[in-house]
């Protein structure tokens, strides 16, 4: 997956103190818990609340709001609907939305068309051209 060169050297950074931290304990994951090992996910979870308290999209004491993968569900949509905004062929691009998903299947990605109004109009709407300049 390409990442901009600032995120490389973020991992780098990251990386490189884990290891110096952990030593041989990082084991096969590449982020890792306090001690090493894999991330449990309610302690993602908690750290996710409270960083979203701390920066203002979730009030204190306050169990609803953004999940992590909303986050995820947003970047996706977005990058649909950019893609249909300027011109793309999303068909030819949905391989890359679900690389960087992580979806072993672009039909696993497709479903994401149908969670936006906006992004089933452009859809409907490129649907109506291709017909069109069939008959």
């Amino acid at each position: 997956v390409p990442l901009h060169p600032s995120t490389t050297d973020i991992l780098a950074d990251y990386a490189q103190q884990r290891d110096t931290q952990l030593r041989s304990n990082a084991g096969e994951y590449f982020f890792v818990a306090e001690r090493g090992g894999r991330l449990l996910q309610q302690n993602v979870y908690q750290v996710f609340w409270r960083l979203s308290r701390q920066i203002g999209i979730r009030r204190p004491g306050e169990h609803n709001g953004p999940r992590i993968h909303d986050l995820r569900h947003w970047f996706a949509v977005q990058s649909l609907l950019n893609w249909y905004r300027a011109g793309e062929d999303v068909e030819q691009l949905l391989p890359v939305l679900s690389t960087y998903l992580g979806h072993a299947k672009v039909r696993d990605t497709y479903w994401y068309l149908t969670s936006c109004p906006e992004l089933m109009e452009h859809a409907a709407q490129r649907l109506d051209k291709r017909w069109d300049a069939e008959s």
